[in-house]
């Protein structure tokens, strides 16, 4: 299976020029997957919440209707980040399309910083979906930090986990090699470059887009500052091997019964 990323930075509000860059770079393309970033169609500092439900779209929107066209053209399943609009609310999503049709939406639980200002988060059970044989697995940006995503998909047989992003914290990327050890899994963490600053924010997003092994060894990642597009070959049958040694097994050997703390929403208080 031939996947990767497109790493670039979006130019805050203007989507068809988004669009114009993202085929470009994708014309010549030759993948089974791509990940794109995380609201790679509008930028991310939204000045209100009024601009953003100004920009935000439903399934109707020139943004899905550009990324149905793009993967009916290319014959490459895309994963990307978009700005979702559902009635009142507005979600900070991504969506699986593969053939001209959506296979499968996430809408992101952990919301960062202003981003609870801004959009509703998602209720999702993490569920996974079937692309072409393969299950793939969805996450955006914060939800790296969160152990629990990366596992629940896993159990339910994610092989390969695509997380689109707008990274700025520098930790991350070295999350993930850890996210991919403990859960036999691929990962494809799709970042931007390049800064925005508005509404009295400045953020510089650290690039460093990576595709992960199931044994946390680094296949492919890019620099901090430069665009880039980079596909791999990877076997996703790698993410069926779950034994670290003759007698170990990552899912087997767990002891569920041992972990309900981690199950109440109370909050344990500090020591002393």
């Amino acid at each position: 299976m031939r996947v990767g990323y497109l790493q670039f930075g979006p130019i805050f509000g203007q989507k068809e020029s988004n669009f114009e860059r993202v085929a470009s770079f994708l014309d010549s393309a030759k993948a089974d997957l791509i990940v794109l970033p995380e609201l790679f169609a509008t930028g991310y500092i939204f000045e209100s919440r009024e601009e953003l439900v100004g920009m935000a779209e439903d399934e109707l929107g020139p943004t899905f209707t550009f990324l149905r066209g793009l993967s009916l053209k290319s014959g490459t399943a895309i994963v990307a980040g978009i700005a979702e609009r559902d009635g009142d609310d507005c979600y900070n999503s991504c969506y699986v399309f593969a053939n001209g049709e959506i296979h499968a939406r996430y809408r992101k639980v952990h919301l960062f910083d202003r981003e609870k200002e801004m959009f509703t988060p998602g209720d999702s059970l993490f569920e996974v979906c079937d692309l072409n044989g393969v299950k793939i697995g969805l996450m955006i940006c914060f939800d790296w930090i969160f152990p629990e995503v990366a596992r629940i998909q896993a159990l339910k047989g994610a092989q390969v986990l695509c997380h689109p992003s707008n990274l700025v914290l520098p930790h991350c990327p070295r999350a993930m090699i850890v996210r991919c050890i403990e859960n036999g899994i691929f990962a494809i963490t799709a970042n931007r470059v390049g800064s925005e600053n508005r509404a009295g924010t400045e953020l510089t997003y650290i690039g460093t887009s990576e595709v992960i092994d199931p044994r946390g060894e680094i296949l492919v990642r890019s620099g901090d500052k430069d665009e880039d597009l980079r596909i791999i070959e990877i076997d996703p049958a790698r993410a069926f091997d779950k034994m670290v040694t003759s007698q170990n097994h990552l899912i087997d050997d767990r002891k569920p019964a041992l972990y309900s703390q981690i199950c109440t929403e109370e909050t344990p208080p500090p020591d002393g």
